[in-house]
């Protein structure tokens, strides 16, 4: 059944689209085929939230045949799979998709929610089964994925978001931003009771947004491996600005809500894994590093007076002094662990005091994103899989000994960062206020 709403449901898999046709008919089968195999017992609705596709993404949802999901020998469902496609309303962007999957999974009493992104190309029917059934089945809350990807797929991930949430909460979830969740009906209530959905978390900011409020207040989190992530990824050097201010922009504003939770963590731990792992054969991600370097060399010359808002006067000089490696070639150039956690940190303060030109620094971190890319790539060239999570675990490593640093600035005597003490080194982690 494809257009009717049911009054009540038990699952809701909710696909946000934004002109996907090429990819989301894959989604959709994917998604009816796990049903099917794995939860024939439980009604079910599937249910895309269209953000106004112009390339028949909302057609291909509804026109998908499914009739092929009976070469699985699947049992026969209980139950009739309803398909939805609809259009969101208000703030274009993913979390505005998510507010109105989120509210009608909760209007039709359903137990559980599995979110997928319309651009997979990896997804299988196994996927439902490992997000939804540590739900249904376990005592979980919020169900995060693992999946192998490319070294240089989500290099906003790899370099900000997971070191940052993995330091500030103390939890291992290795994909906060990953896009495809398991999420329970008592977290979906919590998060529509939020009054934030019109701020970034209506764009690229909800994945984080819905990771870091599972973690800080303290709901069941596990990880479910699910292979790998084959989408369509991005150059990490274009058109990622938009998407880095929103995720970073809101870890920064969830920061300043939950200082009191992660001001008390010390270290971190693992997070219980799902599923078996096992090695993948990944598509390549190009990447582009003299463009990351000379939009970077620029900035330096641009954007120093703004990044001496947001740096303490030490960090800033360490970061200028890159500008000549970064013109002199691309093997000379390295951005170490320490600064590049030391900036972070020092943004994230920064982000929090300077209200008013809050979006003017968020703006000004990309070409910095890009410089630390850019050392990264040039790092890994040769490097092998297992080894290169090994360098992010040590970045990760880095993130969790600077903490205190990132404690005492955010909570010590304001000053501006041209007057303010050096910053310490690894060791001392002390910050002094400079008169």
């Amino acid at each position: 059944m494809l257009d009717t709403i049911p009054h009540e449901t038990d699952i809701v898999v909710g696909i946000p689209s934004f002109n996907n046709a090429r990819t989301i008919s894959h989604v959709v089968r994917a998604a009816v085929a796990g049903l099917q195999k794995y939860f024939p017992q439980f009604r079910a609705v599937i249910i895309n939230s269209d953000g106004g596709s112009t390339d028949g993404t909302r057609e291909t949802v509804l026109n998908t045949p499914a009739e092929d999901a009976g070469i699985l020998f699947l049992p026969t469902p209980m139950f009739p799979l309803h398909r939805l496609s609809m259009p969101y309303h208000g703030i274009p962007g993913k979390g505005s998709a998510f507010r109105m999957i989120f509210g009608m999974a909760r209007d039709m009493r359903a137990r559980a929610c599995v979110l997928l992104d319309a651009d997979l190309r990896s997804v299988t029917p196994e996927w439902i089964d490992m997000l939804l059934r540590p739900v249904l089945f376990g005592r979980y809350d919020f169900v995060a994925p693992y999946y192998r990807r490319h070294k240089y797929d989500g290099t906003i991930t790899n370099s900000i978001v997971y070191p940052l949430t993995r330091a500030l909460y103390g939890k291992r979830v290795r994909q906060p931003i990953g896009g495809d969740f398991g999420v329970s009906i008592r977290l979906v209530e919590r998060y529509l009771k939020r009054d934030d959905w019109e701020t970034d978390v209506a764009r690229y900011g909800i994945d984080i947004w819905m990771t870091t409020i599972a973690l800080a207040e303290g709901y069941h989190v596990c990880q479910s491996f699910l292979g790998a992530k084959i989408h369509d990824a991005k150059d990490p050097g274009a058109d990622l600005s938009a998407m880095l201010q929103q995720v970073v922009g809101s870890v920064f504003t969830l920061m300043r809500e939950y200082g009191g939770v992660w001001q008390r963590v010390q270290g971190s731990e693992d997070v219980e894994m799902f599923g078996f792992r096992f090695e993948v054969g990944l598509e390549p991600v190009p990447v582009n590093v003299r463009r990351m370097l000379d939009h970077f060399e620029q900035a330096c010359a641009d954007l120093k007076d703004v990044w001496a808002l947001a740096l303490r006067r030490e960090t800033l000089a360490e970061i200028l002094k890159l500008r000549a490696p970064a013109a002199e070639g691309s093997a000379q150039f390295h951005l170490p662990d320490e600064l590049w956690a030391r900036t972070i940190y020092e943004f994230a303060h920064s982000s929090r005091e300077r209200g008013v030109e809050r979006g003017q620094l968020l703006r000004s971190l990309t070409p910095l994103y890009m410089a630390r890319v850019a050392s990264f790539v040039l790092e890994t060239e040769s490097v092998n899989s297992a080894d290169v999570e090994e360098k992010i675990e040590s970045l990760c490593r880095t993130f969790e000994e600077l903490k205190p640093y990132l404690v005492q600035l955010w909570t010590g005597k304001s000053a501006a960062p041209a007057q303010a003490a050096s910053p310490p080194e690894a060791s001392k982690l002390e910050v002094k206020a400079h008169d």
